[in-house]
């Protein structure tokens, strides 16, 4: 039966550069960088963690680089993690404290917008 979320595929325009901002900046490992086709495929991940994420647009879907990522990944502080992600130059709105949780929203090099929720 399944058993989780492998991967989550992140659409960039520049592989290069998108690799730099998730593994400097972000702080995820590159656990596979091999050719695929035009491209290459690069799966990242998180130390303890399960689920990835992959640099990689399918042919016909450029559409989707520069839009927003249905999905939200968490830390454990999240003003702490803002202040980190600010000293590391990463387009991040301050932490917004709501009644079903806090949140900052951040965007990649590419435009698309992602979801940072914490405690």
């Amino acid at each position: 039966m399944i058993k989780h979320l492998k991967f989550a595929s992140i659409p960039t325009s520049d592989q290069p550069r998108a690799l730099a901002f998730w593994t400097e900046k972000m702080g995820f490992k590159v656990m596979t960088d091999q050719p695929m086709g035009k491209q290459r495929w690069i799966e990242l991940g998180l130390p303890g963690a399960q689920t990835g994420i992959v640099l990689f647009t399918p042919e016909g879907h450029e559409d989707r680089i520069g839009t927003f990522f249905n999905g939200s990944f968490h830390c454990d502080d999240i003003d702490y993690t803002y202040r980190q992600l600010t000293d590391r130059g990463v387009d991040i709105t301050p932490p917004e404290k709501q009644p079903w949780g806090t949140f900052s929203r951040f965007r990649d090099p590419d435009g698309n917008t992602f979801i940072l929720s914490g405690r």
